[in-house]
C-alpha cells in the first residue's frame, strides 16, 4: 500500500505541536535571558489544560508566576480564567503579571 492520498487538510498533518511549543519556549528564553538563564531554571513543555498543569506544578513551589491577558470573552477583566483559577487553587503564593498596556 502506498502513501496516503493528498487532500486539503485545514492543518498540516505533519504538524507537531509539542515541537512548536518547545521552539517557542526556547526562543522566548533566549530573547528574555540571552545566554544568562537563571540558575535552576528548568524549562519544560507539558501537555494538558493550562490551569490543571500550573496548579499541579505549584505543589512544593515557592511561587507560581502567571501572565494575565484577560482574553477569551473576559477581555475587560483584570484576570483571565487561568490566572484566576491559579490564584484560587494553587498550593503556593501566586504572582499575576499584567502586560504594561
Amino acid at each position: 500500500m502506498g502513501p496516503p492520498q493528498s487532500f486539503n487538510a485545514p492543518v498540516d498533518v505533519g504538524w507537531r505541536p509539542d515541537v512548536d511549543a518547545d521552539t517557542v519556549l526556547r526562543e522566548t528564553l533566549d530573547e528574555v535571558f540571552g545566554g544568562h538563564r537563571p540558575e535552576g531554571l528548568q524549562p519544560e513543555v507539558v501537555h494538558g489544560s493550562a490551569r490543571t498543569v500550573l496548579i499541579e506544578a505549584s505543589r512544593g513551589a515557592s511561587l507560581l508566576v502567571v501572565g494575565s491577558r484577560g482574553h477569551g470573552g473576559f477581555a475587560g477583566l483584570l484576570l483571565g480564567s487561568v490566572s484566576s483559577a491559579c490564584s484560587e487553587h494553587a498550593h503556593c503564593p501566586v504572582l499575576v503579571f499584567h502586560d504594561r498596556d
